[in-house]
């Protein structure tokens, strides 16, 4: 991390899961004020493995060198950009009509054809000219899911909601784990268009790992824009639209943007995993956030993903 980010709280996931009883508190609150004051925290001691990391970035940047007609063989036929590639250009911020400058690769959840989840979810698309490429991200999804289910139990503490809320609305969800790749931008890139313009996930929690080169900027509470540079081992977790909704904005959605680099012939390649719930699941105000009342009515996961996907181009 820069030095501008020393007061956020760095946190040791370890002391949610293996400590005693004054840790675990000790994780909750900072990890509850972590998100809600700054956006954000930067999380150690997890269960993703490093190596798992580095195979996974591999994969992606071997299914990225491929040539365009290649990639384009493993576009959905279904739309709505939920499983395999996306090509550059297609995607932008909400009410941002200039395209965002990368391309990128979805892998989600799997279940059973006779599952009450199959019509939701797509199945996922394996390149086949990329050695490793199911085994590695399949790993890097799991590890990152199980994460997901330890940072929401804590979650769910300080909110004070019992510990199924989290896990029942997460449960199959439609967790999501991006592979996105930011070319070089070469001497002239189109005018208004950077990496990846301002704007807040859709999802309950996002979980990055650290990219491989930097530009990621996140927009703390205060209105300031703080660089992103992680550490090996360290994960950034911050919040999405869909916890903002359920928390009464007591947890807004964490803004956040990929600038332009200084060098034009730089790439940049990341992998953030979006903590969906399962389609289902209601999105509907917390008792302990409702304060004055619900500012928002209640709506399924589904149907909230549905509208947002539309707003950044992607249905």
């Amino acid at each position: 991390m820069s030095d501008t980010l020393r007061k956020v709280p760095e946190l040791s996931l370890k002391n949610f899961t293996e400590g005693n009883q004054t840790e675990r508190a000790q994780f909750v609150d900072k990890l509850f004020s972590g998100i809600k004051d700054y956006g954000f925290i930067i999380l150690t001691d997890h269960n993703v493995d490093d190596t798992v990391i580095k195979k996974g970035y591999k994969a992606v940047e071997d299914f990225f060198a491929l040539d365009e007609e290649t990639k384009k063989k493993y576009v959905s036929s279904l739309g709505g950009g939920q499983r395999g590639y996306t090509p550059f250009g297609l995607e932008h911020a909400k009410d941002n009509p200039h395209k965002d400058l990368k391309e990128f690769y979805h892998v989600g959840r799997e279940v059973p054809s006779d599952h009450k989840y199959a019509k939701f979810y797509d199945k996922n698309i394996w390149p086949e000219e990329v050695s490793g490429f199911r085994e590695n991200l399949q790993n890097l999804y799991d590890n990152l899911d199980q994460t997901s289910i330890h940072l929401l139990d804590a979650l769910g503490i300080a909110l004070d909601v019992p510990q199924s809320y989290f896990r029942d609305m997460i449960n199959n969800g439609n967790s999501i784990l991006r592979a996105i790749h930011y070319p070089p931008v070469g001497e002239a890139p189109p005018a208004g268009s950077i990496r990846a313009a301002a704007h807040g996930d859709i999802n309950l929690i996002t979980i990055l790992m650290g990219a491989t080169a930097s530009g990621l900027q996140l927009l703390d509470r205060d209105g300031t824009w703080l660089d992103v540079e992680t550490k090996p081992g360290q994960l950034v977790v911050d919040s999405g639209d869909m916890m903002s909704r359920i928390t009464n904005d007591i947890i807004p959605a964490t803004i956040h943007r990929v600038i332009n680099p200084e060098a034009s012939t730089d790439a940049r390649y990341s992998m953030p995993f979006f903590v969906h719930p399962h389609p289902e699941a209601m999105l509907e105000c917390i008792p302990s956030c409702k304060g004055e009342g619900e500012k928002y009515p209640p709506i399924s996961a589904h149907e909230c993903l549905m509208e947002r996907l539309k707003d950044i181009g992607l249905m």
